[in-house]
């Protein structure tokens, strides 16, 4: 017989809505945008039909609604994986967990997981106002390190490669390369940037800015940019999607990570008017995944 999860461990407030999110059960879609910004929820469900659900909690802003028949929710996290730790935890818990009885559903119930980002590019061809899709998250955070099954569900050779490419620091978190959902990845193909993507802990010394402190690793950002695997290449810095590939990888989601290019670090360029590139990219992303 399975033991109810503590409520120290599943915190439910009084109405019966999970802790931080402040959602009910019936207020998720299947299908969920996640943005950083709380101001962005509201541009997202403008386009809705209706929307049926408004909660708030902190900087965790959530509306569910209907965009040309699909029910949808947009959830803001913050920014960071430390919020996307709470965030994925607990969309997942809405869905695959009782929170009357504290126990785990025997149908699991998968949910389509989707950033809609901005970020910085690292290769000089990616202009601002593109739009980079995720095929491989890389964490720089460790946040999957703190989880079982941290490498069933990371590609080991991509890290042993990038390890020995960038000589990594044995002082940083050890990173970790997450494929996102190929079935989410081919409804962007040919509208999008394909790329590696690498989520960093903070925005000015992880992703390689100085201001008044000097870096460990100044050729950090110069390795990273020569790195190839498989093909492959690393586009774009940002700050939460390999958390939302990794828990979605361990908990059974589909995932995909897509941001505009707002700045181009190599070429030490910034977009003009990146918030109207958001906004197509949204209008982009609601057409495909509806």
């Amino acid at each position: 017989m399975q033991t109810p999860i503590a409520p120290s461990e599943l915190i439910i407030n009084d109405d019966g809505s999970i802790f931080h999110l402040h959602l009910l059960p019936e207020d998720l879609a299947d299908t969920v945008i996640l943005v950083g910004d709380p101001g962005r929820v509201a541009a997202v469900s403008a386009r809705f039909s209706r929307v049926e659900v408004k909660k708030s909690n902190r900087e965790f802003v959530s509306h569910t609604g209907v965009y040309k028949g699909t029910r949808l929710t947009v959830t803001s996290t913050g920014i960071g994986t430390d919020n996307i730790d709470i965030v994925l935890n607990e969309l997942d818990a809405l869905a695959n967990i009782n929170l009357k009885t504290r126990l785990p559903k025997e149908a699991h119930r998968t949910l389509r997981l989707v950033r809609l980002g901005t970020s910085g590019a690292l290769q000089p061809d990616i202009a601002p106002g593109a739009v980079v899709c995720s095929h491989v998250c890389i964490g720089f955070d460790g946040l999957l390190n703190f989880y079982a099954r941290r490498n069933e569900v990371s590609r080991l050779d991509y890290e042993a490669a990038f390890l020995r490419h960038t000589a990594w620091s044995e002082l940083c978190a050890r990173p970790y390369f997450v494929e996102n959902s190929g079935e989410l990845i081919k409804l962007f193909a040919g509208e999008t940037v394909e790329g590696m993507t690498i989520s960093a802990p903070g925005f000015y010394g992880p992703q390689g800015r100085v201001l008044r402190l000097p870096l460990a690793d100044p050729a950090l950002n110069e390795k990273i940019g020569t790195f190839r695997v498989d093909g492959k290449r690393i586009a774009n810095f940002e700050m939460e999607g390999s958390a939302i590939a990794g828990l979605s990888k361990l908990l059974n989601h589909k995932s995909l990570t897509m941001c505009t290019i707002i700045d181009n670090r190599a070429m030490l360029s910034m977009s003009v008017d990146y918030k109207k590139a958001v906004d197509n990219m949204v209008a982009m992303a609601l057409e495909k995944l509806t």
